[in-house]
């Protein structure tokens, strides 16, 4: 019988692609397909003359379809769900001519643990993000013959570096049981009438609920047996103390514990005595504890673009990486943060431009070990992100601003992208430094109150004494505002002025340039109004990225930034 469908996988070319094929199926000719494109270099409606000028489909100024979109997220939530321990085990050895042999019960495996780890490999937040959850594997109950129960699967999440973690809230039932059978033994050092329930008879010891009776066991024997008190066992990890915040600003060689898993259970062995030689219990394993994080993703690269939408910041990106960023003629044409590479000496051993950068302490597998000196390494690339566009009151969740402005945190040097077709590029300058500054007070802000919180004292002597530095002895807390936002104004920063092939470009060009000699000269103040600013060189460089013209001086001076 003929497989149905038998005619080659020609017939389908035409459906899969139907811009290579015409309507009956027939190809169109390869040089057919060459189109020249008109693309405006401006979001200014009042220059009209810029409506006249074509551009060629090159890499610089693509088909709408050409470009790349990989999955990107920045932020993600996760509830961690530790595994909880398996039970003890109750057993008794049977064996020819021993009916009634010694316990050989085995414990209960260890419940899995749930790790975090900082590695390059990883670029996006995107897989927790839609993960949701994180759970471990659940220990094993053990078995007789006193084999011991399987330990549960640890979890490991990978992150990329830059990622900043951040606990939201947790629920430890064995904290909580732990500090309930403390007080429950100080009372019993003190004689204590038996507790009595509405029916009048004696409450169940609260701690009963973690123990396995024999199963053979009837209903009066349960009532009366003895149970010894519960033994005091050292955890197998310790778990961090709340609240857990973390900054992997580099790889971490080994994983970090975020949710230590439960103890298992011990099985009937360990509670032989001089009087019990037969006991008919065990311990259950303990519960998992659960914890939900916050994690927020804060890119490490070189150089920050920072600018208006419809810029030019991603047509640069292209013209000075090998990125395939989406460029068009709209607002708001990036709507995630790219990464683009520069590479210095064109991956041929011959540096362009010669850059030496300090190399960070080597990472080694031993903590034990001594950190190596800082040594210094000739660079070879840096790496360029293009922020999407800003607007007015970004930093007030406007637009897509404040998703993306914390990658500029961490960014050695931020180039702002002017376009010099747009309006005015002085006030372009200062409405970007002034969105940027408020940020950066605002997560200062944001900052000093998660220390705040993490300084309460919640121990029973707390509100005794207040040394804490973020406390004034009045109780009241203590507010820095003297250099507010510096870490970001602080930065080395110039001014990238796209599209500087439209008519009228030259004047707007010269009132940017005489407005930066001033404030590096002092006779005006940094554009984001925060005292002690970078203001050591500002400069701006006139460029046309959809032609390729002036884009090596970017290069150049970037390398002289960053080797500051």
């Amino acid at each position: 019988m003929a497989c149905r469908g038998s005619r080659g996988p020609r017939v389908f070319l035409p459906f899969l692609y139907p811009s290579i094929f015409g309507p009956n199926g027939s190809r169109i000719p390869r040089f057919n397909l060459a189109v020249h494109g008109r693309r405006h270099a401006s979001t200014d409606p009042s220059a009209p003359a810029q409506d006249d000028i074509e551009y060629a489909t090159t890499r610089l100024n693509p088909s709408p379809d050409d470009y790349s979109m990989p999955n990107f997220a920045d932020k993600a939530k996760l509830t961690l769900h530790a595994g909880p321990g398996g039970h003890g085990c109750i057993s008794f050895l049977r064996e020819a001519y021993m009916a009634d042999g010694p316990p050989n019960g085995g414990d209960g495996g260890h419940g899995g643990s749930i790790y975090i780890q900082a590695v390059h490999s990883e670029t996006s937040l995107h897989k927790l993000a839609r993960r949701k959850f994180a759970r471990a594997g659940r220990g094993k109950s053990g078995q007789g013959s006193a084999k011991g129960g399987q330990r549960g699967e640890d979890v490991i999440l990978s992150v990329p570096v830059g990622t900043v973690v951040r606990e939201i809230s947790r629920d430890d039932p064995e904290a909580v049981e732990e500090y309930l059978t403390k007080k429950r033994r100080k009372r019993r050092r003190e004689p204590v009438a038996v507790e009595m329930d509405e029916d009048g008879e004696p409450i169940e010891d609260p701690d009963r609920k973690k123990w396995i009776l024999y199963p053979g066991m009837s209903s009066s024997e349960r009532k009366r047996v003895e149970l010894p008190d519960l033994p005091i066992r050292d955890r197998l990890l310790k778990q961090p103390k709340a609240p857990v915040y973390l900054d992997l600003s580099r790889p971490t060689p080994r994983p970090i514990l975020l949710a230590a898993g439960g103890l298992g259970g011990l099985g009937n062995p360990h509670f032989v005595s001089k009087n019990l030689r037969k006991p008919m219990f065990a311990t259950r394993g303990e519960n998992a504890m659960t914890m939900e994080i916050e994690m927020e993703l804060k890119l490490l690269a070189d150089v920050g673009l920072v600018g208006l939408p419809n810029a030019g910041k991603s047509t640069l990106l292209r013209a000075v990486t090998n990125s395939r960023a989406r460029v068009g003629n709209w607002a708001f044409t990036t709507l995630q943060p790219n990464i683009g590479t520069v590479v210095l000496d064109n991956n041929k051993g011959r540096p362009v431009v010669k850059s030496f950068k300090v190399t960070a302490e080597d990472v080694s597998d031993d903590p034990w070990a001594e950190p190596a000196e800082p040594e210094l390494q000739q660079r070879t690339k840096f790496t360029i992100a293009d922020i999407p566009g800003l607007i007015e009151g970004a930093h007030l969740d406007r637009g897509l601003g404040i998703a993306f402005l914390r990658h500029v945190e961490r960014a050695g040097v931020l180039a702002f992208v002017i376009d010099l077709g747009n309006g005015n590029a002085v006030e372009a300058l200062k409405a970007l430094w002034l969105e940027v500054g408020l940020y950066a007070q605002m997560r200062e802000e944001e900052e000093q109150q998660r220390e705040r919180e993490a300084a309460i004292d919640w121990s029973a002597s707390a509100g005794e004494t207040m040394q804490s530095d973020f406390w004034t002895s009045s109780g009241v807390a203590k507010t820095t505002t003297a250099g507010a936002g510096l870490h970001i104004a602080g930065k080395p920063w110039f001014v990238v002025a796209t599209k500087g092939d439209l008519p009228g470009a030259q004047e707007n060009f010269a009132e940017l340039r005489d407005y930066l000699a001033a404030v590096t000269r002092g006779d005006e103040p940094h554009p984001s109004g925060v005292e002690g600013a970078w203001i050591k060189d500002c400069a701006a460089i006139p460029v046309s990225a959809i032609n390729g013209h002036g884009v090596d001086r970017v290069i150049h001076w970037t390398v002289g930034l960053l080797d500051g």
